[in-house]
């Protein structure tokens, strides 16, 4: 396991507990360097939307407990926010919530031509994502998925 995994799996195992009693439900962790800094973030929601609040509850909260465990070494920001709207499917859950919905896909290969659709997600497992556009359906290796995401639909 890297350091990076190291940290997500630990930050998630002292958020959870927090979430769980709060009724939210977390979305993703990630440590990530950007321009010089690195960032610990934790991504949750709940039925209706995450607001300031609840980020602000739980980041106080989440502080506390990493001051406690002391266990990244780096220097880091914490940031608590909402994944918002155009967040990337990453999790079964998340594949689940959009079964019917459309959805954005980006290819690495093109497939009948085409590296972008937008589509109904019709179906997935570990390997592959079942979308339906116009009446057609495609089964895409999900190793050729650059980018999947709820699409945006005014």
């Amino acid at each position: 396991m890297t350091r990076k995994e190291l940290y997500e799996k630990k930050t998630e195992e002292l958020i959870l507990p927090i979430l769980s009693e709060k009724g939210f439900e977390l979305v993703d962790v990630e440590f990530e360097k950007e321009a010089g800094e690195w960032y610990l973030r934790a991504y949750i929601d709940k039925p209706g939307g995450i607001t300031i609040d609840d980020c602000e509850a739980v980041s106080r909260r989440l502080s506390d407990l990493l001051d406690e465990a002391d266990f990244v070494s780096e220097a880091y920001i914490l940031e608590v926010s909402s994944p918002g709207l155009t967040r990337p499917l990453k999790k079964d859950k998340d594949y689940v919530r959009n079964i019917g919905k459309p959805i954005e896909i980006r290819l690495y290969k093109a497939v009948s031509g085409r590296k972008e659709l937008t589509a109904i997600l019709t179906a997935f497992d570990n390997d592959t994502v079942t979308v339906t556009e116009e009446g057609e359906s495609f089964v895409l290796d999900r190793k050729n998925i650059s980018m999947i995401r709820q699409a945006f639909v005014p």
